[in-house]
Parts: structure tokens; C-alpha cells; sequence
């Protein structure tokens, strides 16, 4: 009986490293912030005050839109000619226009709200999670 007690946290353990280990491998990354950084270009020269980390994409904002809701669903979205707003449990990601391609910020959901608050307005992308 004494060997039960240490074949069950083992076996447990083993569940939470293969779970741990597919959802790393699975492209999606563990948050929104990691799947930007897993699948887009560095481009730490544009990134603001220290605040949004910055990343570029060669597509246009709307396709970097869909890649990243397919992944993960926003709780908020608001976009217009200024570019798309997602807004996630604990980071936003605004996605403008840069040339042809995509500028991508992201950053804490209450900074970027107090930085696009003339954007959104009353657009429901509200900060709901404090900050």
C-alpha cells in the first residue's frame, strides 16, 4: 500500500508535463502575449514608453485579426480605420496599419485602455479588470 502512495503523484505529475508539454507544442502559446511573440516579428525599436511590447506582421491588420481570434477569442473587440482593438483577460493587443503591413502592441489591458480611451470611447472594449 505504501508504494500506491508514491506511484499516484508520480503518475499525476507525468499527466501535468504531457498537458504542459502539448499545449507549448500546440502553437498556441500559454496566453495571447506568448502566441504574438511565438508567430510575429520582434520589433523591440517600436515599442512604447515600455508599456507595449511591439511585434510587425507583412499582413494587413484585419488577417492578423483572424489568426490571433482563431487562437484566442478576445472578451473584447473594437475595430476601426485606426486599426483593431482585442482586448484579453490581462493584455490587449491593437493591431494598426504600417504600410502594407501590420504594427502589433501589446500590452497591459489598463494601460492601453488609458492610452486608446479617445478611440474606443464608449465602444463596450471597456476595462473591465481594473487598471
Amino acid at each position: 500500500m505504501s508504494r500506491l502512495w508514491y506511484l499516484i503523484p508520480a503518475g499525476l505529475a507525468a499527466v501535468g508535463l504531457l498537458l504542459f508539454g502539448v499545449a507549448a507544442c500546440s502553437g498556441g502559446g500559454l496566453s495571447p502575449r506568448s502566441y504574438v511573440a511565438g508567430h510575429y516579428q520582434r520589433a523591440p525599436g517600436r515599442d512604447i514608453a515600455g508599456a507595449a511590447q511591439a511585434y510587425t506582421s507583412g499582413r494587413p491588420p484585419t488577417a492578423v485579426a483572424l489568426e490571433l481570434t482563431r487562437a484566442w477569442a478576445p472578451a473584447g473587440r473594437y475595430a476601426d480605420g485606426s486599426g483593431v482593438y482585442l482586448r484579453y483577460a490581462a493584455d490587449a493587443v491593437v493591431l494598426r496599419p504600417d504600410g502594407g503591413g501590420t504594427l502589433i502592441l501589446v500590452e497591459p489591458v489598463g494601460s492601453a485602455y488609458r492610452r486608446y480611451a479617445g478611440t474606443l470611447g464608449d465602444s463596450g472594449w471597456s476595462n473591465r479588470n481594473g487598471g
